[in-house]
């Protein structure tokens, strides 16, 4: 677990990441009881498959990266060559322009207001944005800056005419010793915090739809879309790394599915 540990930090993965291919080697040692350098490929395949009824293959996927990380990169023993089921894609849930009104008009707290308004307009991932520092916002240039996002990458994001105002108001109101954009009781605010405040506003606005903190990142690339906004330049605002990650919200941009000529109405 150790070596796993320090080659895990050595190549530059995050905390999370480490602590995740930890857990899933500790699992399969608690469910095989052998060392890990007796595991045989046989004995990998018959707990991934005694698996595979309790488990999605989303799990599955992961537990096989962990455990190929484990054997090829740090004990140099490639047992594990095996694929795993294919992760089903579903459709991302996307507010309506009215919903993302009515999420923000919903809450009477100014910072959570501040903070749906900013997760919307910046498609930040939510873990990108309690790790924001006062530093990372230029509001002279109406632009900031996502350090060390997923995949280690640092990422431009421009901010919204309409929140600049906002932004000055909070951020006076800020301590000036203050290193974080949106501190909590013990440093920063958590995911899960923000998780409650948007499920709050959620609720209070009458949306029926699972809304989080990734509803409204996904709701920012749709409607982007919407604004025939170039699928490239989307990728870029999103930070992925692949394009085909992008065009899952080619798949639910219902604005230009609207414009397609019924051919019934052509007769």
């Amino acid at each position: 677990l150790k070596k796993l540990e320090t080659e895990l930090k050595l190549r530059g993965f995050s905390p999370k990441t480490v602590s995740t291919y930890q857990t899933q080697v500790k699992l399969i040692q608690q469910s095989i009881k052998k060392s890990i350098e007796k595991v045989t490929e046989q004995d990998v395949k018959d707990y991934m498959a005694n698996l595979t009824s309790k488990v999605s293959a989303k799990t599955l996927s992961l537990k096989r990266s962990a455990l190929r990380f484990l054997f090829h990169e740090v004990l140099n023993k490639p047992i594990v060559n095996f694929k795993t089921a294919k992760i089903p894609k579903s459709i991302p849930i996307v507010l309506t322009k009215e919903e993302v009104k009515a999420l923000i008009t919903s809450t009477k707290n100014p910072k959570t207001k501040l903070i749906i308004e900013f997760l919307y307009s910046t498609g930040l991932r939510v873990s990108e944005m309690v790790n924001l520092k006062v530093n990372d916002i230029e509001l002279e240039s109406k632009q900031g800056w996502v350090r060390k996002g997923k995949g280690q990458k640092d990422r431009f994001f421009p901010l919204s005419i309409k929140l600049i105002d906002s932004l000055k108001k909070y951020l006076l109101e800020l301590n000036e010793s203050e290193k974080y954009m949106f501190p909590g009781k013990n440093g920063t605010l958590t995911p899960r915090n923000i998780q409650k405040l948007i499920q709050k506003a959620a609720i209070k606005a009458g949306i029926k739809k699972k809304v989080s903190p990734h509803t409204l990142r996904h709701s920012y690339a749709t409607h982007l879309l919407n604004l025939d906004v170039d699928i490239r330049i989307i990728q870029e605002l999103l930070g992925h790394s692949s394009l085909s990650t992008t065009q899952i919200y080619t798949h639910v941009s219902k604005e230009k599915l609207k414009d397609v000529k019924n051919p019934l109405d052509n007769l």
